[in-house]
């Protein structure tokens, strides 16, 4: 919770991927609130009052998921909004090209995003959410300490570098210090 917020107001893109570990973070716990306040939650260094703030806030995430059908896969619909409004940006950004660095950007890593999109067999999702994917799996591997070859770290890297642009973007276009 304390992390989540923080990266919703400094990096759109991170706070997308922290809230899908989150997901599978509760999937591995089997839906169990009470696993997750005793086995994760209770090692956190905080007061009382900030754990059971964080515990009601994974019970809420817990109870939108079984709501939205998620035991097994897939996203949350207000992460999925945000993929969409990220996406969205992106697609103004290039039409508009208010912002030709990040274009120039684009263009060297999409064939990159294609490829990715190709090996992974995935259905025709945004550029945004291509990169996203690839992001996050990056990080799962990365966490199962399985290795990665240089070609694709470098890949992931590009994806990195232009969902981290988008998303500075992005939020100084929310606080009013960018405009198409």
């Amino acid at each position: 919770m304390i992390i989540a917020k923080e990266k919703r107001k400094t990096n759109l893109a991170e706070y997308i991927l922290y809230m899908w570990q989150v997901e599978d973070l509760i999937r591995s716990f089997c839906f169990d609130i009470e696993k997750i306040g005793t086995e994760y939650i209770a090692r956190f260094q905080v007061d009382e009052a900030t754990r059971l703030e964080i515990k009601n806030w994974y019970g809420n995430l817990l109870t939108m998921m079984e709501k939205e059908r998620l035991r097994d896969t897939g996203h949350l619909q207000m992460l999925r909004n945000l993929v969409n409004d990220l996406n969205e940006f992106h697609l103004k950004l290039l039409e508009t090209n208010a912002d030709p660095g990040y274009s120039g950007m684009f263009i060297q890593v999409q064939p990159l995003i294609n490829e990715f999109r190709l090996k992974m067999q995935q259905e025709a999702g945004s550029d945004v959410e291509t990169c996203l994917n690839g992001l996050y799996s990056l990080m799962m591997l990365r966490l199962q300490k399985k290795e990665v070859n240089q070609s694709t770290l470098l890949s992931f890297q590009s994806f990195g570098k232009l969902m981290g642009h988008l998303s500075a973007r992005y939020l100084q276009f929310e606080k009013g210090d960018f405009e198409f």
